[in-house]
C-alpha cells in the first residue's frame, strides 16, 4: 500500500474530498516524523511503536573494493510490532493457509523443507526458508511503508 491508496482509501471509508483526506495523511506523518526527530517514542495501542536506535561510528569495508570506510553514527527509526497487530496478521494467514491447504502437503508452495535419502530434513533447510521468508517478510515491510 502506498500512501496514494490510503489516501483514496480513507477517501472511500470518510466520504471526503480527496484533497482535505491528503491533508490529514500529511499531518498525521508529518506529526510522526517531528517525533521522531525530537527522540520521543510514537506508541499506537494495537498496531505497534516506532522509536529511535542510535548507532555509533564504525569502520565498514566497501564490498567492491575492500577498502576501509569510515561510517558515522547515525541515528534510524525501528519499528516494533504490536501483539494485536501481529495475532491478527498470523490469524488472517492461518486462514488463508487452512482455505489453500487440502491436507495433502504445505499450504505455501516451496515451504516444505527438502529431505535427505533417509527421510530427515536436510541440515539448514529450516533456517534458509526461514530466512527466505524473513527476506520476503522484510521486502513487503519496506513497500507497506513507502511514502
Amino acid at each position: 500500500m502506498t500512501k496514494s491508496d490510503l489516501i483514496d482509501l480513507l477517501c472511500e471509508a470518510e466520504k471526503m474530498p480527496k484533497g482535505r483526506a491528503e491533508v490529514l495523511i500529511n499531518a498525521i506523518f508529518d506529526c510522526m516524523e517531528a517525533s521522531l526527530r525530537r527522540g520521543e517514542r510514537i506508541e499506537i495501542r494495537g498496531f505497534g511503536s516506532f522509536e529511535i536506535r542510535s548507532y555509533r561510528a564504525y569502520e565498514g569495508r566497501n564490498p567492491r573494493t575492500g577498502t576501509a570506510v569510515s561510517v558515522k553514527p547515525k541515528r534510524l527509526p525501528f519499528f516494533k510490532v504490536g501483539k494485536e497487530l501481529k495475532e491478527r496478521v498470523n490469524a488472517a494467514a492461518g486462514r488463508a493457509a487452512a482455505k489453500s491447504s487440502d491436507g495433502a502437503g504445505p499450504a505455501v508452495p516451496g515451504s516444505a523443507a527438502p529431505a535427505t535419502s533417509n527421510g530427515a530434513p536436510a541440515a539448514g533447510a529450516a533456517s534458509k526458508s526461514a530466512a527466505s521468508s524473513s527476506q520476503a517478510a522484510s521486502a513487503g515491510a519496506r513497500r507497506a511503508v513507502s511514502i
